[in-house]
C-alpha cells in the first residue's frame, strides 16, 4: 500500500515518464526498427498537419473576433444593456510586484487612467515584497504621489518574507494581498459576488476597452461567480527592441492564447486574467506554494464547484513585456527560464490526479477531458519539435542497405517534405498575423526592420527546440526527481543598455 507521499510522487513522475518514454521509444525504433519508425513518423506527420490546419482555423476565427471586439465602444454597450446594474460592481486590479521599476508600474497605471471605464470606479491594489523593502518603499512613494486621488482607491500591501507554507513568488504575494483585501471589503460591507478582481502582472498594459468589456461580460453572464475571464495576451510593450527569438516566442504565446480562446471547452486561465472575488474566497485564494498559480487557480475553482466552472473568452487584449534584459545573452537566458517555469505547470497534472479521488460527484468523463487536455498539452510541448526535426530523420541516416533498397525508404523523404510543406501554412499564417499585431514602429527603428520581422520566422525550428522543448524537458525532469523549482522572476526591461 502506497503512502500518500509516495502516491503523490508517483503522480508527479507520470508526465515526465510519458514524455521521456515517447522520446526513448522513438530513439530505439530509429536505430533498431527503422521501418517501424518510418511508418510511425509518416503517420505522426499526417496527424500533425491536421493539427496545424485545425490550429489555423481556430486562430483565424479568434483573430476575427479580436478585430471585431476592439472596435466596439463597450462602455456605451454596457450602459445600454446593463443600465444601473453595473454601478453596483467594483473593479479591483491586483498588481503583485518584486523588483520592477517605478516607470513600469506608472505605465501600467497610466493605461488604467486611459481606460474608457471610469477610473474613479477602479480600485488598484499594489503588493510589494518585504524582501525588497528598500526598492518597494521607493516605488510606493513615487506611485502614491503620482497617482494620488486618481482612482477610487490606491491600496498598498507589503508581503512579509518567510511566511510558513509559502514559496517566494507571485502566488504567495497574491494570496497575502487577497487576505488583506478581504478585510478591506468586509469593512465596507461589500458583496464578494459584486467584486470583479483582475490579477495582472505588474507590466500589464490594458487596452482602453478592457474593463468596459469585462464589466459587460460579467453583467450578461448567467452565473459570473462561476467563471473566470481570459483576455488575449500580447507582448507588445518592448517588442521592437527585443531579439528575434524573443519576438517569435512572444508571438507563439499570443497565437496559442488566441487559438485557446476559440475553444472554450478547453480554456484554462493563463497569466493576466479576471474573476469574481467570491470565486477566489470560495477556493481559498491563490495557492501559496505553487509556481503556476495562474492556471492552478482555475483548477481550484473547477474542483470547488464540482466541475461547474468555466473560462469566458475576452477578446479585448492586454499587453505585456517580453523577457528582455540588458544583453541578448541575458535575454535568452530569461526566455529559457520563463519557458521552463511555464512548463512547470505540469505540476497541475499530479494535483488533478490527487484531487479527483476526493470528488466522486464529478462525472468521470469531465475529469478525463480536463486531464487529457492538460496532459496532452505538456506532452506535445516536450515531444513534437524533437520528434519532427531530429528523431524522425534518424532512420534516413542510419538505415541498413536492405532498408534503403525498399520503395518506402526511397519515397519517404518526398512524403515528409510534402507533409512539412503543408504544415508551413501555420508558420506563414503566424508571420502574417504577427505583422498585423505589431505596435507602431518607434522612430529609433528604420523601416527596414519590418523585413527582419518577416525573416525572423526562419528561426522558428531552432526556437521550438532550444526555447520550448528543452525547457519543458528540463522542468518535467526536475519534477520527476523531486527537484522542485522555485518561482524565477523574469526580467522585463524596456530599453537595452
Amino acid at each position: 500500500m502506497l503512502s500518500d507521499y509516495r502516491r503523490y510522487r508517483f503522480y508527479e513522475i507520470l508526465p515526465g515518464l510519458s514524455i521521456w518514454g515517447t522520446l526513448l521509444v522513438a530513439l530505439f525504433l530509429a536505430f533498431f526498427k527503422p521501418i517501424w519508425m518510418i511508418y510511425g513518423i509518416i503517420v505522426f506527420d499526417v496527424y500533425w498537419v491536421i493539427r496545424v490546419l485545425y490550429f489555423s482555423f481556430y486562430l483565424i476565427l479568434s483573430w476575427r473576433r479580436f478585430r471585431r471586439a476592439i472596435k466596439i465602444k463597450w462602455l456605451d454597450k454596457l450602459n445600454q444593456e446593463c443600465g444601473d446594474k453595473y454601478h453596483d460592481l467594483k473593479n479591483v486590479v491586483f498588481l503583485p510586484m518584486y523588483n520592477e521599476s517605478a516607470v513600469v508600474v506608472a505605465e501600467t497605471l497610466s493605461a488604467l487612467v486611459r481606460s474608457s471605464y471610469p477610473k474613479e470606479n477602479l480600485y488598484v491594489v499594489i503588493s510589494g515584497e518585504a524582501r525588497k523593502q528598500k526598492h518597494w518603499d521607493e516605488v510606493r512613494s513615487k506611485i502614491a504621489e503620482q497617482f494620488k486621488g486618481v482612482f477610487a482607491d490606491l491600496i498598498f500591501y507589503t508581503h512579509p518574507e518567510g511566511l510558513s507554507g509559502e514559496i517566494a513568488g507571485k502566488g504567495s504575494n497574491i494570496n497575502y494581498a487577497e487576505k488583506e483585501f478581504k478585510k478591506y471589503a468586509d469593512r465596507k460591507g461589500w458583496d464578494y459576488g459584486k467584486i470583479i478582481v483582475s490579477i495582472f502582472d505588474i507590466d500589464t498594459v490594458v487596452h482602453p476597452e478592457y474593463f468596459s468589456h469585462l464589466t459587460y461580460l460579467y453583467c450578461v453572464h448567467p452565473n459570473p461567480t462561476k467563471s473566470s475571464f481570459q483576455p488575449i495576451t500580447l507582448y507588445n510593450n518592448n517588442l521592437w527592441d527585443s531579439p528575434a527569438i524573443l519576438r517569435i516566442m512572444a508571438f507563439g504565446t499570443t497565437f496559442w492564447m488566441m487559438f485557446s480562446l476559440a475553444r472554450v471547452e478547453n480554456l484554462v486561465t493563463f497569466s493576466s486574467h479576471s474573476m469574481s472575488f467570491q470565486a477566489i474566497i470560495d477556493c481559498g485564494g491563490h495557492a501559496r506554494n505553487i509556481v503556476s498559480e495562474d492556471s492552478h487557480i482555475f483548477f481550484q475553482c473547477w474542483l470547488k464547484n464540482s466541475g461547474n466552472y468555466e473560462v469566458t473568452p475576452l477578446y479585448v487584449p492586454v499587453s505585456m513585456d517580453t523577457v528582455r534584459d540588458e544583453s541578448v545573452w541575458k535575454s535568452l537566458k530569461n526566455l529559457y527560464l520563463q519557458q521552463r517555469r511555464w512548463a512547470w505547470g505540469s505540476e497541475n497534472i499530479s494535483f488533478l490526479l490527487w484531487e479527483f479521488r476526493k470528488h466522486p460527484e464529478i462525472p468521470w468523463i469531465k475529469k478525463f477531458v480536463l486531464l487529457f487536455h492538460e496532459w496532452e498539452g505538456k506532452w506535445s510541448w516536450g515531444v513534437v519539435a524533437i520528434l519532427l526535426t531530429i528523431l524522425g530523420r534518424i532512420p534516413l541516416w542510419v538505415a541498413s542497405e536492405e532498408v534503403r533498397q525498399s520503395a518506402l525508404f526511397f519515397n519517404t523523404p518526398y512524403v515528409l517534405e510534402s507533409l512539412m510543406s503543408l504544415a508551413m501554412v501555420g508558420m506563414f499564417l503566424s508571420a502574417l498575423l504577427g505583422m498585423l499585431l505589431l505596435p507602431p514602429r518607434p522612430e529609433s527603428h528604420g523601416f527596414y526592420k519590418y523585413l527582419f520581422m518577416l525573416v525572423q520566422w526562419a528561426l522558428l525550428p531552432v526556437s521550438l527546440i532550444l526555447f520550448s522543448a528543452i525547457p519543458c524537458l528540463d522542468a518535467i525532469t526536475h519534477l520527476m526527481f523531486g527537484k522542485y523549482l522555485g518561482f524565477n522572476v523574469s526580467a522585463k526591461k524596456r530599453t537595452l543598455t
